[in-house]
């Protein structure tokens, strides 16, 4: 009987030992975004990059990923990180800046001046402050990704301040928006995935996005003329790859291996593809007959001179160490 009883309680530990594996084995987590899949979005391609490798690594981790805001919509990604409705997020940071005003020095208006000053700034001080206030909030990031950008209109070609004015533009944020405005535009506050729509009814003239965005959702069947970066740049934003803090606590040790893991590839792979993105908004945007245009530098100083009084003085005045963050990141040369 003993034996009999032994040999249960033996049965009993493998079968729950077996259903502990199997569990472990089947951690799925939610990746979501507001980009077009499947279509080249590079920023959709950096998250697939992710799951394909965790996927590989055979360490009991599933990453399935919702393009295309078909989960959660644009604006809501960060707050669903935070209450658990999603694990990972290819996400412009400044979208968030409602919750905390310091993510606006992410799309600050002059701010970064070419995709190796990007990089640059990835290991500056003025990161290093901003990544704490994302881990302070909860999430992590996994992948850094700055996005050049630029402006297009239905109406003319934007090439200083006055060309704006009277248009109603769409800006991807409020530290854009301002320089917007300061140059007599009035705004339209939509997400990049609404902005085709806007433009095609006539509910915006104009907009601001990165160069990525302009091609993956198609908004030269939209415009006339559109400002690319070239040698003078005003628009970048970052665009990293986020975690819940929450949701990667969860992973063991070998599960965490393979995520970080996955990132680098997932930054390396971004960042060979940073430029080309630009290159290929020139080339679609050509091909579809519109017309292309690139600042001088003293078209761009006075954007800057527009910026100064209005973006840079309202972060620097409002938002707390405003003053502080801009200066970090102007230091980095």
């Amino acid at each position: 009987m003993l034996i009999r009883t032994l040999s249960i309680a033996a049965a009993t530990f493998a079968f729950g030992a077996l259903f502990a594996g199997q569990a472990s084995a089947q951690i799925q987590m939610k990746a979501s975004h507001q980009f077009p899949g499947g279509k080249g979005d590079v920023r959709d391609e950096m998250v697939q990059i992710i799951a394909r490798e965790v996927a590989a690594a055979n360490v009991g981790l599933d990453i399935k990923v919702f393009p295309g805001a078909s989960l959660v919509k644009a604006n809501e990604q960060w707050n669903a990180m935070l209450k658990g409705q999603i694990d990972i997020s290819a996400f412009p940071l400044d979208y968030a800046s409602g919750r905390h005003p310091q993510f606006g020095a992410t799309l600050m208006p002059g701010l970064v001046k070419s995709h190796e000053h990007a990089k640059r700034l990835n290991t500056s001080p003025f990161m290093q402050d901003i990544k704490k206030v994302i881990e302070d909030a909860g999430v992590i990031v996994l992948a850094d990704a700055w996005l050049a950008g630029a402006f297009a209109s239905k109406k003319n070609c934007i090439l200083e301040p006055a060309d704006a004015k009277g248009q109603k533009v769409r800006s991807a944020g409020a530290t854009f928006a301002e320089m917007w405005a300061g140059a007599g535009a009035s705004i339209v506050s939509i997400p990049s995935n609404e902005v085709y729509n806007a433009l095609q009814t006539g509910v915006a003239d104009g907009t601001d996005t990165s160069t990525g965005s302009f091609v993956s959702f198609r908004l030269y069947e939209q415009v006339s003329c559109i400002t690319a970066p070239g040698d003078n740049a005003l628009w970048f934003m970052y665009e990293p790859v986020l975690m819940s803090k929450a949701s990667f606590s969860k992973l063991n040790d070998k599960q965490k291996a393979a995520l970080m893991a996955a990132a680098k590839k997932s930054e390396d792979y971004f960042a060979g593809e940073s430029k080309k993105l630009d290159d290929e908004m020139v080339a679609a945007f050509t091909k579809a007959n519109v017309k292309v245009v690139t600042m001088t530098a003293e078209q761009a100083q006075k954007w800057r001179d527009v910026a100064a009084t209005s973006s840079y003085k309202t972060f620097s005045e409002k938002v707390p160490g405003g003053k502080e963050l801009i200066a970090k990141a102007l230091a980095v040369k």
